[in-house]
C-alpha cells in the first residue's frame, strides 16, 4: 500500500543535499583563481568542455568489413537509460566528433557551424537533443564543473546590496585584463598537455563591461577594489532555464526578427537609466546570447529569414554578435544546425548564400543500412517493458525494420546478387561467393544508399497503429503479418512519397519480405519439431559412426545383429544432401568433418552435435523430415486432428512458445500457417 511515509521516504532518499551545495557554490575571485591554478580545465571553452564531454564516457575501437571505427558510449545516451541512444552511425559520429576535437584545439571548426545534414527521422534532432541534455548532465559533475560571476553593488538610495548576475555567464577569468590574461593563461598552458590547453578569449559583454568600467572610474584603476564586488558561483547548464542552451527554431517570417537572436531593449528601464544605449536598459536575453559557453541549436537552419542567416556568419567566423545599440560582442558556443536535403540542395543552388556554405562543415546523417541496428531502434519502443498486455509476435519488429531497410538500399548490380543477399551482407552474415571486399565495392557503387527510403517514424507510426486496432485488442496479440499489412495500405497516402513508381517499388519489396518471413517461419517449426536432443545426439552418433568407418575404409558394428556392415550410405546421402553437399563433394566433407573432430580432440574438447553449424542444420532437417510425417502438420490444416498427433502438436507449440518466444495465441497462428505452407507443397506435388 502507498502511504505518504512510503512516498516522503523515497524522495528522501533521491535528495542529496550536500551535492546541492556543492552545485550551488559561490566564492570570491581569488578562490576561484586557486581552484583554476589546480585545475586549469575549469577555464575550458565551448568546444573543448563539449568534446571532454563525450570523452568523459569512453570509447571502443572495432573493424566492421576491414574498415577501423570508434564508438562513442556518449550516444548511447546513458544518462537518460537509453532513451535517445542513436544505433548505426557510428561512422558520422566519428565525423561529429572529430568536427569538435579539432574545434577544441583551435584548427579552425570551432569558426565554423556544424550542418547535420540527412533525410527525415534520420537522428539529426536526436543528436542535437543528446548534445543539450549531456550538456546539462556533465556540467552537474566534478569533471564538468565550470563557473561564472555576479556583481554585488550597494544601491546609493537604500543602502543595500543588490546583486546583478553577468546576463551571458561570462568566464570569470574574463575580468582579468586581456593583455595580462593572454600572458597567465600561457602559463597555465605551459604545463598542460596539448589536448588539454585552456583558451579564454574576447571581452566581456556589454552589461559587464559597463559594471567593470564604472567600478573602474570609482576605484580610480584600483583593479583589486572592482574584484572586490565579484562573487564568482558554479554554473549548471539548463535548457529549460535558458543557461548556456539555446534552440531557435523558423516561424512565419512576420512574427520573427533577430532580436529574437540578439537580445533587444527594455523600454521600461529606460527612464531609469537615461538612454536606450545604456546596457542596464538592454535583456541580452536572445538566444545566441543565452547559449554562451554552451551550444545553439538552429532546428531546420536553412528555412530561416536571410536576416537570420547573416546574424550567424558572424556568430560562427568571428564569435561575435551584434545586439542593437551596442558594439560587437564576443560569444563562445558550438552552433549545430540540421537540415534535410531538399533544403540543402537549394542552398547549394543559392549563389547568394556562398558566405554561409562556406561557414558550414556538413556531416551526413543517413538512415541506417543493417538491419540490425534498425531492429535496436524499434526494440527501445516495442517491448515488453512498454507494451503490457499485448503480445507482439517473434520477428514483427525484425520484419517491419527489414522492409524499411530495403526500401533505403539500391539494386545491386552484380549479376546473381538479390536485394536481400545485399542487405544480409551489409549485417555481417555470410552470403556464398562474397567477402568483405565484396561488400566494400557494393557499398562504393551506391554512395548513396541511406538518403532516400522509409523513416523509422513511418514504421513506428504503423506499429503503434497495430497496438491500438481492433484485433490487437480482442487477440492480445499482433504479428508481421498484420504489421506488414498496415505498412502496406498506408503507402498510399504517404505524406512524403509522391511518385507512383517510387511506391510501386516499396510495394514490390513487400513479396520479398513476406517470402523471407515464411522461410524464417519454416525454419523455426522445423526446428521446434527436430528439438528431441535425444533424437539429435542419436541420429548424430549414428552418422558419425558411418562417417568414421567410410574414411578408414573399415566397416560398422550393427548392434542388434551383432554383424559388421558396410557404412550406411543411405544415411549419410540423406544427411549431407539437406545441406546442399554435392555427391561429388561427400568425401571431401566427410573428411572435413573427421578433421574437424581429431582438432577438437587435441584441444581437450568433446565434440557435440552442436559444435559445427552446418552439420547441427543438416541434422535437424533430417531429423525434421522423419518426424513431420509422423505428426500430420498438413492435417492441422483440415482440423481432423486425432488425440495422439494433437499431443504431438502440442509439444511442437510448447517448443515454439519455450524457445522461441511465442505465446499460445501467436504458436497456434504459427503452426496453422506454416501447416497451409506444407499443404499447398504436398499438393503441388501431386498435382505434378
Amino acid at each position: 500500500m502507498v502511504t505518504k511515509d512510503n512516498i516522503l521516504s523515497m524522495i528522501n532518499a533521491r535528495l542529496d543535499p550536500a551535492k546541492f551545495r556543492e552545485q550551488h557554490w559561490e566564492g570570491n575571485f581569488a578562490e576561484y583563481l586557486e581552484m583554476v591554478a589546480e585545475r586549469p580545465r575549469l577555464a575550458r571553452n565551448a568546444f573543448q568542455r563539449i568534446y571532454d564531454m563525450i570523452m568523459h564516457y569512453g570509447c571502443k575501437r572495432y573493424t566492421w568489413l576491414k574498415q577501423e571505427f570508434i564508438h562513442y558510449h556518449f550516444f548511447d545516451d546513458p544518462f537518460s537509460e537509453g532513451t535517445d541512444a542513436v544505433y548505426g552511425l557510428d561512422g558520422s559520429l566519428m565525423e561529429l566528433v572529430d568536427f569538435l576535437k579539432a574545434g577544441a584545439q583551435g584548427y579552425g571548426p570551432e569558426r565554423r557551424i556544424m550542418l547535420l545534414h540527412g533525410p527525415v527521422g534520420s537522428a539529426k534532432s536526436t543528436i542535437a537533443r543528446l548534445l543539450k541534455r549531456g550538456l546539462e548532465y556533465y556540467t552537474r559533475t566534478d569533471d564538468g564543473a565550470m563557473f561564472t560571476f555576479s556583481w554585488k553593488i550597494k544601491d546609493s538610495a537604500s543602502g543595500k546590496e543588490i546583486i546583478y548576475p553577468c546576463p551571458m555567464n561570462e568566464e570569470p577569468l574574463k575580468l582579468i585584463p586581456q593583455d595580462i590574461r593572454k600572458e597567465i593563461v600561457t602559463k597555465f598552458n605551459s604545463t598542460l598537455p596539448e589536448d588539454q590547453r585552456i583558451s579564454v578569449d574576447g571581452n566581456l559583454d556589454p552589461f559587464c563591461r559597463k559594471m567593470y568600467e564604472d567600478l573602474l572610474v570609482r576605484y580610480e584603476g584600483d583593479w583589486h577594489k572592482v574584484i572586490e564586488h565579484v562573487t564568482v558561483r558554479r554554473l549548471s547548464l539548463s535548457e529549460q532555464d535558458r543557461r548556456g542552451i539555446g534552440t531557435f527554431q523558423p516561424k512565419d517570417e512576420k512574427n520573427q526578427d533577430s532580436t529574437e537572436l540578439t537580445g533587444d531593449i527594455n523600454y521600461r528601464k529606460i527612464a531609469e537609466f537615461g538612454s536606450d544605449s545604456d546596457p542596464r536598459a538592454f535583456n541580452f536575453d536572445g538566444e545566441l546570447n543565452i547559449a554562451n559557453r554552451g551550444l545553439i541549436e538552429f532546428v531546420e537552419v536553412l528555412k530561416l529569414d536571410v536576416a537570420f542567416l547573416y546574424d550567424l556568419l558572424g556568430a560562427s567566423q568571428e564569435h561575435t554578435i551584434k545586439p542593437k545599440k551596442f558594439a560587437q560582442t564576443d560569444i563562445d558556443e558550438v552552433i549545430i544546425g540540421h537540415t534535410n536535403e531538399p533544403e540543402y540542395r537549394k542552398l547549394q543552388n543559392n549563389e547568394m548564400m556562398e558566405a554561409f556554405r562556406d561557414r558550414t562543415i556538413k556531416i551526413d546523417i543517413p538512415y541506417n543500412t543493417r538491419l540490425s541496428n534498425e531492429i535496436k531502434i524499434y526494440e527501445k519502443y516495442f517491448n515488453k517493458e512498454r507494451i503490457r498486455g499485448i503480445h507482439i509476435a517473434p520477428h514483427t519488429v525484425e520484419m517491419s525494420a527489414m522492409w524499411a531497410i530495403l526500401t533505403r538500399l539500391e539494386e545491386p548490380k552484380k549479376a546473381g546478387l538479390t536485394l536481400m543477399q545485399k542487405m544480409k551482407l551489409y549485417d555481417g552474415k555470410s552470403v556464398p561467393g562474397y567477402t568483405e571486399e565484396s561488400v566494400k565495392e557494393l557499398r562504393a557503387e551506391a554512395p548513396r544508399e541511406g538518403m532516400q527510403g522509409i523513416s523509422p517514424r513511418y514504421i513506428q507510426d504503423k506499429i503503434s497503429n497495430c497496438l491500438v486496432s481492433d484485433h490487437a485488442i480482442q487477440e492480445k496479440c499482433i504479428n508481421p503479418f498484420m504489421a506488414l499489412n498496415e505498412l502496406e495500405a498506408g503507402l498510399s497516402h504517404h505524406s512524403l512519397i509522391s511518385d507512383e513508381e517510387i511506391k510501386k517499388r516499396y510495394r514490390e519489396i513487400f513479396s520479398v519480405v513476406r517470402e523471407e518471413y515464411e522461410d524464417i517461419l519454416k525454419s523455426e517449426v522445423q526446428r521446434a519439431i527436430s528439438a528431441d536432443e535425444d533424437a539429435i545426439k542419436r541420429l548424430c552418433t549414428n552418422y558419425i559412426e558411418n562417417v568414421r568407418a567410410y574414411t578408414q575404409h573399415e566397416k560398422v558394428r550393427n548392434r542388434y545383429t551383432g554383424k559388421d556392415d558396410e557404412p550406411d550410405e543411405r544415411l549419410m546421402r540423406s544427411i549431407e544432401e539437406k545441406i546442399d553437399i554435392a555427391e561429388s563433394r561427400k568425401d571431401d566433407f566427410r573428411q572435413e568433418i573427421m578433421n574437424y573432430i581429431g582438432s577438437l580432440a587435441l584441444d581437450g574438447k568433446k565434440f557435440e552435435y552442436n559444435t559445427n553449424a552446418r552439420l547441427q542444420k543438416a541434422l535437424e532437417l533430417k531429423l525434421f523430415e522423419d518426424q513431420r510425417d509422423t505428426i500430420k502438420l498438413k492435417n492441422v490444416v483440415s482440423g481432423v486432428v486425432d488425440d495422439e498427433t494433437q499431443a504431438k502438436i502440442d509439444v511442437v507449440k510448447q517448443r515454439l512458445i519455450k524457445y522461441f518466444g511465442y505465446n499460445e495465441t501467436s504458436a497456434t497462428d504459427v503452426l496453422n500457417y506454416v501447416a497451409s505452407i506444407f499443404a499447398r507443397g504436398d499438393s503441388q506435388k501431386d498435382n505434378d
